[in-house]
C-alpha cells in the first residue's frame, strides 16, 4: 500500500441495508473533493455483473461505484464473484474469470485459498489511490461463517481496515440489529468497528435521537450519522433482485411490457432505462401470476441458469401464456439467456450451469444454443439491423447460438458481424447484448413498433445525476471529514 492511501470498510447488519449505495455515494462525494478514490469488494454474490476494462467481469455494484469515482472498471475491484446456480451452488469467478463451480459447503473450504488473491487485488488498488472504500457482504454478524471469512471481518482483520457498520431502520429493529451485532462478534472483530450509521430513516429525525444515544451506550461505538431515505437511489441500478417482485408495476404508460421473474434472472438492470419512458408500464410477473393479457411485449431478461429457468417458465405455465400472446400478434424480446430460451433447443452437455442436460426451447426463433467454451466478455457497439438505431453495451455469456434464424440478425456490430435473430414476421427477436436499451434511440425504435413514442431522455445522464444526488445526500447527513479521519 502506498504511504498516501487510506481505506475504510462499510459492513452491514444484513443484506440489502444499503451498503452498496452508501459506498457509491461516498465514492462520488470524496471524488468531488479531489481525492483519487477507488471501490473494493473482496467477495460479492450476484448474478448482476459488468464487463471490466481489463477483460473480465465483476459485480454490477462495483462497476457503478467505479463510475462514481470516475475510474475505469477493473477486476481488482471485486476479485471474487459468486454467481448463484440454484441447487448446484455457485459459479466462482476469480479476478474476472470463471475458475469453476462450488457447492456452498465446498466453498467454505476454498475461501482460504482465495484470500491471497483478495489481498493482492486490494494492495494494487491501494497503491494507486488516496482512499479505498471497501464494501462488505451480507451481514457482519454471520459468526457461523466467520471461519475462513474473506468478505467481512476476515478481510478487515487481514488488511487492517477499520469498519463502519450500517443498519437499516426501514426494515425495523435497527437497535437490535446493531446492538446484536456487537453482542455476537468476537471482541477482536468488534474492535475493528469505529462507528455506526443508521440508514433509510423516514420522518422527524429528532424522534430517533434517543435511539441513537441508546445504541452508542450499549455498543460504545460512536454514531456517525442518521441517513434519511434517499429518493434518488431508485434511479441507480440495484445490486440484488430482492426488490423486483415487490415493485410489480413501474410506470403508468399505455405500452405494457411484461417481465416473467424467473429464479435465475441475471443482469436485470437491463430493465432500468424503461423507467424513463412515460409511455411504458413495466409489469413484473411473479411466480403464480399469469402474464397480463393486455401486454404488448413480453421481455425475457438474462439468466444465469438457462435450462433451470426454462423448466421454471414451463412450470408456471408462462410458455402457454407466451404462445397465446404471440398468436394474438404480441411482441417478444429475449436478452442473453432469454434469447436462448426463445430458440428451438438449449444444450448443456458439460453441466456448465448445473447438471448436464438439454431441453426444447419455446421454438419462437429458429436457433439452437450449446453452452460451453470460453466465456465471451466484451464491450459491444453497433446498430439495429432493421432501423439503424445505435447501441452501446456488452456481451457476457458462455453459450454459442446458431441456426437459420441468425441469418436475420437483430443487431449489426461495428465489425460487421450480426448478433441475435428475428422471426420471419418480425414480432419475436433476441440478442446477446446487455445494456441495449440504455440508448434512447433503441427505446424509441422499440416504442415505435409498439405504438408509442420515446422520450429521448438519456439513461446515462440520469445515472450521473442520481450519483450526484446521493453524494449530496450523504454529505448533508454524515460528517465526511470525521469519517475520513477514521480511515487508515
Amino acid at each position: 500500500m502506498s504511504a498516501r492511501a487510506r481505506a475504510l470498510m462499510v459492513q452491514g447488519t444484513g443484506s440489502d441495508v444499503g451498503k452498496s449505495l452508501i459506498v457509491a455515494g461516498l465514492c462520488r462525494a470524496y471524488s468531488n473533493r479531489g481525492l483519487k478514490v477507488l471501490p473494493f469488494k473482496p467477495q460479492n454474490m450476484s448474478n448482476n455483473a459488468a464487463v471490466t476494462s481489463d477483460g473480465g467481469e465483476i459485480g454490477r455494484a462495483q462497476a457503478l461505484q467505479a463510475r462514481a469515482c470516475g475510474a475505469p472498471v477493473s477486476v481488482d475491484m471485486n476479485p471474487v464473484l459468486l454467481k448463484p446456480q440454484g441447487g448446484a451452488g455457485a459459479q466462482v469467478v476469480l479476478r474476472g474469470r470463471v475458475i469453476g463451480a462450488a457447492a456452498a459447503r465446498d466453498y467454505q473450504d476454498l475461501k482460504p485459498k482465495l484470500l491471497g488473491a483478495v489481498l493482492e487485488s486490494f494492495a494494487r488498488l491501494a497503491a494507486r489511490a488516496d482512499l479505498v472504500i471497501v464494501e462488505g457482504a451480507g451481514s457482519a454478524s454471520e459468526i457461523n461463517l466467520r471461519k475462513n471469512d474473506i468478505a467481512n471481518m476476515g478481510f478487515a482483520r487481514a488488511a487492517d481496515v477499520p469498519v463502519i457498520l450500517v443498519g437499516d431502520i426501514d426494515r425495523g429493529g435497527v437497535i437490535a440489529q446493531i446492538v446484536g451485532t456487537k453482542a455476537v462478534l468476537d471482541p477482536s472483530d468488534a474492535a475493528m468497528i469505529r462507528g455506526f450509521l443508521v440508514n433509510r430513516f423516514r420522518g422527524d429525525p429528532t424522534l430517533f435521537a434517543e435511539g441513537m444515544a441508546m445504541i452508542e451506550s450499549l455498543t460504545h461505538w460512536p454514531a456517525l450519522g442518521l441517513v434519511p431515505f434517499c429518493p434518488a437511489a431508485a434511479r441507480l441500478p440495484a445490486e440484488d433482485s430482492f426488490g423486483l417482485a415487490e415493485r410489480r408495476r413501474v410506470g403508468t404508460g399505455k405500452i405494457i411490457i411484461a417481465v416473467p421473474l424467473l429464479p435465475g434472472i441475471a443482469n436485470f438492470d437491463d430493465l432500468d432505462p424503461f423507467a424513463l419512458e412515460p409511455d411504458i408500464t413495466l409489469v413484473m410477473v411473479r411466480s403464480g401470476d399469469v402474464l397480463p393479457f393486455e401486454a404488448q411485449l413480453v421481455l425475457l431478461p438474462g439468466s444465469k441458469t438457462t435450462l433451470a429457468d426454462l423448466a421454471a417458465l414451463r412450470r408456471e405455465g408462462w410458455d402457454i401464456d407466451i404462445a397465446a400472446h404471440v398468436r394474438r400478434g404480441g411482441h417478444v424480446i429475449g436478452l442473453c439467456g432469454g434469447y436462448q430460451i426463445l430458440g428451438r433447443r438449449v444444450v448443456d452437455a458439460q453441466g456448465i450451469e448445473g447438471r448436464p442436460g438439454e431441453a426444447l426451447g419455446l421454438g419462437l426463433l429458429d436457433v439452437e444454443t450449446e453452452l460451453g467454451g470460453d466465456k465471451l466478455l466484451a464491450p459491444a457497439r453497433g446498430r439495429s439491423a432493421e432501423d439503424g438505431a445505435p447501441f452501446e453495451g456488452f456481451e457476457m455469456h458462455l453459450g454459442r447460438t446458431s441456426g437459420a434464424g441468425c441469418e436475420r440478425p437483430m443487431l449489426v456490430l461495428d465489425d460487421g458481424s450480426g448478433d441475435g435473430a428475428v422471426s420471419a414476421d418480425g414480432k419475436v427477436r433476441g440478442c446477446y447484448i446487455h445494456g441495449l436499451f440504455g440508448d434512447p434511440a433503441q427505446r424509441a425504435a422499440l416504442l415505435a413498433r409498439l405504438g408509442g413514442a420515446g422520450s429521448g431522455l438519456s439513461y446515462e445522464a440520469s445515472v450521473e445525476d442520481a450519483l450526484d444526488a446521493v453524494a449530496r445526500h450523504l454529505e448533508a447527513h454524515i460528517d465526511l471529514d470525521r469519517l475520513l479521519t477514521l480511515a487508515r
